[in-house]
């Protein structure tokens, strides 16, 4: 039998069409004006405390922001996507996102997210996510999208976990975060787990 063959990635440079829409939010590109709605979080330790940066100051939260301004477009492996998540009812910066395509070859996608917690358990996060996962897994035509977290964040294995993501590996204190050993989980799902979920939901 002939092997199967991948099917076509999109056309490339990819921009997706923004904002993308979820049921509640506006996922769009980060600008200069958002500093005050994402420094707010990004200042909080408790933010931060299982992540790889911060708390940031305000000059470290205005160079994050010129960074993810400028991620709004994939034209090769290894590029990201930052976006800001707007709940379109209100116009408030809830949290943003960040989508990255690791390989064209192997087709495969990593998805990131970043809350404030003074909008915790609205499911903004989750809703964010599952548009991440639809980009992917749809748009972009990946086999296979994963996610990485500090072992001790159970509030985002959670979050992964109503996805339907699935938990595959465990690593034992493989980084070395804030004076301290800490082991590193792994979250994944392929597409044709995410075509079952969405015939089933």
């Amino acid at each position: 039998m002939p092997t199967p063959s991948a099917p076509p990635t999109p056309p490339l440079p990819y921009t997706p069409d923004y904002p993308i829409r979820t049921e509640r939010l506006d996922l769009r590109p980060v600008t200069a004006d958002d500093f005050e709605a994402i420094h707010a979080y990004q200042r909080r330790p408790e933010v931060c405390r299982y992540l790889y940066w911060g708390p940031l100051d305000e000059d470290g939260s205005r160079a994050s922001i010129a960074t993810k301004a400028t991620r709004t477009t994939l034209r090769e492996p290894g590029d990201i996507l930052q976006l800001a998540a707007v709940v379109r009812a209100t116009g408030e910066l809830v949290g943003d996102v960040t989508f990255v395509w690791t390989s064209g070859e192997h087709r495969q996608g990593g998805i990131g997210y970043v809350f404030n917690p003074d909008f915790a358990g609205r499911g903004y996060a989750t809703e964010a996510a599952r548009a991440l996962l639809k980009l992917g897994f749809e748009d972009l035509r990946l086999h296979r999208i994963q996610a990485e977290l500090d072992g001790r964040n159970t509030a985002s294995a959670n979050l992964l976990e109503r996805l339907g993501m699935r938990r595959e590996g465990h690593l034992r204190e493989n980084e070395f975060l804030d004076g301290e050993w800490a082991d590193e989980v792994i979250y994944a799902m392929l597409a044709r787990e995410w075509r079952a979920a969405q015939h089933t939901a």
